[in-house]
């Protein structure tokens, strides 16, 4: 049961990248789902989470208006597509699954269980 994060690479400043979060073992319909990210020698800190059901979203300030989170419940993947992408967006991303709240809400990592891989994004000219 895990929560499994892809679609990193090297980008310029500027460009664009989109995320994709597939669960594997658990249908994710049922959560409410956050993207994290860290950099090495820091805490991982939430980016962004979309609500179970009710269309919630949260960003936080750093990324807001440049990422948008969405989820295909069918398709059991949740997305992350971000825009005008800064050196300082460099970072392994991380999804989880909040196993205590069903909306979105600033993400708090004790919330989140299902932790999988990372993807690494690397913003550099």
């Amino acid at each position: 049961v895990q929560l499994q994060a892809s679609g990193g690479g090297l980008v310029q400043p500027g460009g664009s990248l989109s995320l994709s979060c597939a669960a594997s073992g658990f249908y994710l319909g049922d959560y409410a789902i956050g993207w994290f990210r860290q950099v090495p020698g820091k805490e991982r800190e939430g980016v962004s989470c979309i609500g179970r059901s009710d269309g919630s979203t949260y960003y936080a300030d750093s990324v807001k208006g440049r990422f948008t989170i969405s989820r295909d419940n069918a398709k059991n993947t949740v997305y992350l597509q971000m825009n005008s992408l800064k050196p300082e967006d460099t970072a392994v991303y991380y999804c989880a699954a909040n196993l205590m709240r069903s909306t979105a809400t600033t993400p708090l990592i004790y919330e989140y269980g299902y932790w999988g891989q990372g993807t690494l994004v690397t913003v550099s000219s």
